[in-house]
């Protein structure tokens, strides 16, 4: 059998819940033609890049499924039959990854909170030598006033 990673776009108005019944019912389509779901991840309600269906956002999930072709193409059939699916791509892989996806990874990433502020990186200007010292500065009042008559 072959391996595919199969990834759903469900509209973003329904539950959790209603997510995972979709995924249960794909799971039960892939193993009644003798397939399996190695992993499915839920990776959540995430923005879209640009609109489709009228919708802005999206559940994402993940599939990662062993099955043959058949199988396959009888859970695409089935899929873009539903409504609530707004977007599907299957594609065939050598193999699964081991672990969490790349997704899961950077919303761990993101959790850990160990990245350096912005604030850290900033520190004292390094000397520009091409330029020149540019004087002293006015008060605000006394810039606009001087402006006002130049034209």
């Amino acid at each position: 059998m072959a391996l595919y990673e199969h990834i759903y776009l469900a509209r973003q108005d329904i539950s959790a819940q209603q997510v995972e019944a979709l995924t249960e019912q794909c799971k039960s389509v892939i193993e009644s033609l003798g397939g399996k779901i190695e992993k499915a991840e839920y990776w959540g309600v995430k923005s879209l890049a640009y609109r489709i269906k009228k919708n802005r956002k999206a559940h994402f999930t993940l599939l990662n499924i062993d099955g043959p072709a058949a199988a396959l193409a009888e859970l695409e059939r089935q899929l873009g039959l539903n409504e609530d699916i707004i977007r599907f791509m299957t594609i065939r892989v050598e193999a699964h990854e081991s672990g969490p996806s790349v997704m899961m990874r950077k919303r761990d990433d993101d959790d850990r909170g160990d990245r350096p502020d912005r604030g850290d990186r900033r520190g004292p200007r390094p000397d520009r030598g091409d330029r020149g010292d540019r004087g002293p500065r006015r008060p605000r009042d006394e810039a606009a006033s001087s402006e006002e008559g130049t034209f």
